[in-house]
């Protein structure tokens, strides 16, 4: 009963971070404060009335439309505050869990860690995931600050890990986490130099460097490595489901396209969050590790 009721209250929590990050989402790429005005209708202008404020329910309510000029609110809305509930109360559900449990002593304030860590990580993918799909961006004021954390949150769990005295030391833990980004950025990078040279035209945008390293940076190289094949996996399922869609005579060549690789990126490094370790071990047990 208490583990259901922590993660119903995470979940609500995950529900209103969303809805913020929604407005975020809106005025981020206009340059607009995320403050000020309150929220309003992006067509009409209007401000919008308490009710219509309430995640997930007010755009049930109003069917995906404006109550006043009619104009439809994209499903991004409700889809990120729903990604949020359900991916918040998973993580805080997990925590309440392993509190349950046979908890060690001084084990307490690692496993807060953890699970602030998660949630703070899954909150950033969800962001640079709709921010991708939607115009093709991966803002640095969101990756490389989210990398820094990710780095910070490492040197702290394992300050609280081995109690600041054991090896490795936070410094080294931090230290070790900094070369997996920078090696994953740079392999990315190689990728992109040659990708040039073949083709004569950019494919990997420098962004997806810079997320690879901030999930480096907070998940380590084989979590990272994970969220990448995965990640390129579902790129190359989308590209396929978008070859077999009919084409319009003033649509964009083939060849031409550009898919949000940062949006698969982002699926693939929640999946390795959340389940990554599991999925990792039956990989490594599969291939005779």
């Amino acid at each position: 009963m208490i583990e259901l009721l922590a993660t119903l209250f995470a979940a609500l929590a995950g529900l209103a971070f969303g809805s913020f990050l929604n407005v975020c989402l809106s005025r981020w790429p206009e340059g607009e404060s995320v403050v000020k005005p309150r929220s309003h209708c992006r067509t009409c202008n209007r401000t919008l009335t308490w009710w219509e404020n309430i995640p997930l329910l007010s755009w049930l309510a109003l069917r995906g439309r404006c109550r006043t000029c009619k104009s439809p609110i994209g499903w991004r809305y409700p889809l990120v505050e729903a990604a949020m509930g359900l991916l918040w109360g998973l993580a805080f559900g997990r925590f309440v869990a392993r509190l349950l449990g046979d908890v060690p002593a001084g084990a307490l304030a690692l496993y807060a860690v953890e699970c602030a860590g998660t949630m703070i990580l899954l909150w950033l993918l969800v962001a640079l995931a709709a921010l991708d799909a939607e115009h093709l961006w991966l803002p640095d004021w969101l990756t490389i600050p989210g990398a820094v954390l990710g780095l910070l949150a490492e040197g702290l769990r394992a300050w609280l890990q081995n109690n600041g005295i054991t090896s490795p030391s936070p410094l080294e833990a931090v230290l070790v986490r900094a070369l997996e980004a920078i090696g994953v950025a740079a392999l990315i990078l190689l990728i992109r130099a040659l990708y040039g040279l073949l083709r004569r035209r950019e494919g990997l945008g420098l962004g997806d460097a810079k997320l690879l390293a901030l999930l480096a940076a907070w998940l380590g190289l084989p979590g990272a490595a994970l969220a990448f094949v995965v990640g390129v996996v579902l790129g190359t399922l989308a590209a396929l489901v978008a070859l077999l869609q009919p084409r319009r005579d003033n649509q964009e060549p083939w060849a031409q396209m550009k898919l949000p690789l940062g949006t698969f990126l982002c699926l693939g490094g929640i999946l390795s969050n959340l389940w990554g370790q599991p999925i990792i071990k039956i990989y490594l047990k599969w291939a005779g590790f």
